[in-house]
């Protein structure tokens, strides 16, 4: 076997690579320095193997394209663990493996599974290097789509190596495609060793160790253990007339427009009054109490890795600039100009190209069944260097981070949550979060309008007992001395016509203005049993036309509807038994005793 020398003297991981190469067995082993002659180096070594097409570099400079297996296109929940010594530390909510089984049943698929093949070392800094935030991954490879996916979404190379030299502790990340049989594909997270095991999967949700897998369900166990907190959020800097720079943090389910929040274009109105908006990251947060008794935080990736369909100049103009080059897209149409395209983007659809699976195809074609044959995967993604947005803050690579003034949850309920309310205090605010949902949409998988749970969107990311989690963040409030104010926040609630009453997008920037203000005490709002609602006056909606009683409509809270809603909380939070925390219960009860009031004096 040919190895490549190491790039460090780091022994104990020399050693673990050592011996993860004499389990899968690779032909050679090459550590990445991070270097653009390397980049260029692998790039076409892909171009060759098939394992990626370069586009066309005139409208596209820098991008390529990746098509993964027809199998293989989505984070896999149900063969994702948490491999604990103890059942209950994973919780109800998790996969559980012990991690011995866990170690010998993906073992025997990674044994022998490189031969013919290259492992790639990727040592890898999820946050600034050096920053006290951060942390520092070592993934071993057998994919360069890997290898130039954690280039964009990660901070790879020598100087990663170099702080390793200071500090040995790193997360150990193996992943290898074996042969990429669904019956052969495990996601097997150890929080107790600090190690990821993925094998059999070439999907970015699966493989790019360093995000959900590191960067939430690891991170998520780690800052429980240290006293810090790892999120499913956004960070946004929203810039006030008067220059003074506010930020937030916001944790919304899939399909609530999380992304487009974060790289938001104020509304004309707005931008006259001088308004600006920042992206510090669109998908996680680092979060930790600082000296000054204040929550600061930090976006751990470096890049994006967005969903393609829906994205366009109306949804998310910002996120059009970012990937107008190097970025690398993931099972999009290619048209015959070596460009690329999806539905519902800005242009219409081609009169032919190539799809997703790398067939013929053209506008109109059925299955055997009669379904759509899509140019583009509903879950293609774009990976782009964050840098490359035009909203990117200069605060993207402080090793400080930003203070939260807000923190925001949202879901997309129809007709039960008004547009935004905000918790009484930080306990009652957990809670909130705690009971976050989302109603299923036509195009997810369910029943449509059926109610899924997820708490903080961290249901499929949480790397322990969701339980102690709750108590987590219950305890870091009590640790601060101002904690930030929370809100939840609902873009989607409909008419009896089944309208949206708000128009959404951009103009979701009136709210967090509120927000805002009421986190700087410049405002008073109305007290309901669900939590402050605001004042009409207060929401600035200059040069946006509503209709008579709209905004009544949108901040409306109906009791009956909430005493239902609180039944059904309940259900949830039986199935965390002696785990859930007292206090999220006393919350519970005092909700409903504040409903009950109100009905009652209807």
């Amino acid at each position: 076997m040919a190895s490549v020398k190491p790039l460090t003297n780091n022994k104990k991981l020399i050693g673990w690579v050592n011996k993860c190469a004499k389990l899968c067995k690779p032909d050679r082993i090459l550590w990445l320095d991070g270097s653009e002659e390397e980049k260029k180096k692998l790039e076409r070594e892909a171009f060759r193997t098939g394992e990626l097409t370069r586009l066309n570099q005139k409208k596209l400079p820098g991008c390529v394209l990746h098509r993964t297996a027809i199998n293989d296109v989505a984070r896999t929940e149900n063969l994702t663990f948490i491999c604990t010594s103890k059942k209950e530390d994973a919780g109800p909510t998790n996969n559980w493996m012990e991690p011995a089984k866990a170690y010998r049943k993906a073992g025997a698929i990674f044994k022998n599974s490189m031969k013919g093949r290259t492992m790639y070392v990727i040592p890898f800094s999820m946050g600034p290097v050096g920053s006290p935030f951060s942390k520092i991954g070592v993934e071993l490879t057998d994919s360069i789509y890997v290898c130039l996916n954690m280039r964009i979404m990660t901070r790879i190379g020598r100087e990663v190596l170099e702080a390793l030299e200071e500090n040995r502790d790193f997360t150990k990340c193996l992943h290898g495609k074996a042969d990429r049989d669904i019956n052969r594909r495990l996601i097997m997270h150890f929080p107790e060793d600090n190690a990821i095991w993925s094998v059999g999967s070439g999907y970015g949700g699966n493989v790019l160790l360093g995000k959900k897998c590191l960067a939430l369900r690891i991170a998520s166990h780690m800052g429980y253990k240290e006293g810090w907190m790892a999120e499913h959020m956004l960070i946004l800097g929203v810039e006030e007339p008067n220059g003074h720079v506010e930020y937030i943090a916001a944790a919304f389910p899939s399909a609530c427009g999380k992304t487009n929040l974060a790289m938001l274009i104020p509304p004309e109105g707005l931008v006259r009054k001088g308004y600006k908006i920042w992206t510090v990251g669109d998908d996680i947060a680092w979060m930790r109490i600082d000296t000054d008794g204040k929550l600061w935080a930090i976006n751990p990736e470096n890049g994006f890795f967005g969903v393609a369909p829906g994205t366009n100049s109306k949804s998310n103009p910002n996120a059009m600039k970012t990937i107008e080059k190097n970025t690398i897209f993931t099972n999009v149409l290619m048209k015959p100009d070596k460009t690329v395209w999806w539905e519902d983007g800005d242009e219409p659809p081609p009169p032919r190209g190539i799809d997703w699976k790398g067939n013929p195809w053209k506008p109109g074609m059925q299955d055997e069944n009669g379904k759509p044959i899509y140019g583009a995967h509903p879950n293609s993604r774009f990976t782009a260097p964050a840098k490359q947005c035009p909203s990117i803050s200069f605060r993207l690579d402080d090793h400080h981070g930003v203070n939260i003034s807000a923190i925001i949850f949202g879901g997309r309920r129809a007709q039960l949550a008004p547009l935004v309310y905000e918790a009484f205090d930080w306990q009652h605010g957990v809670f909130v979060g705690a009971t976050m949902a989302s109603e299923r949409t036509a195009a997810q998988y369910g029943k449509q309008g059926e109610v899924r749970r997820d708490p903080m969107a961290m249901l499929p990311f949480c790397g322990y007992n969701m339980g102690n989690y709750f108590r987590h963040w219950l305890k870091m409030g009590a640790k601060m001395k101002k904690p930030p104010k929370i809100f939840h926040v609902n873009w989607f609630r409909k008419d009896e016509d089944g309208n949206f009453l708000w128009p959404g997008f951009g103009e979701n920037l009136r709210i967090i203005d509120w927000i805002l203000r009421r986190c700087n005490g410049s405002i008073e709002a109305a007290e309901t049993p669900i939590g402050y609602i605001p004042d009409k006056k207060d929401v600035d909606l200059t040069g946006l036309k509503l209709k008579p009683r709209t905004l009544d409509k949108l901040l409306k809270v109906d009791c009956g509807d909430w005493q239902a809603e609180a039944d059904s909380i309940s259900e949830f939070f039986g199935k965390f038994g002696k785990s859930l925390p007292r206090e999220i219960k006393r919350e519970l009860n005092s909700l409903k005793k504040r409903l009950a009031k109100c009905r009652r004096k209807k």
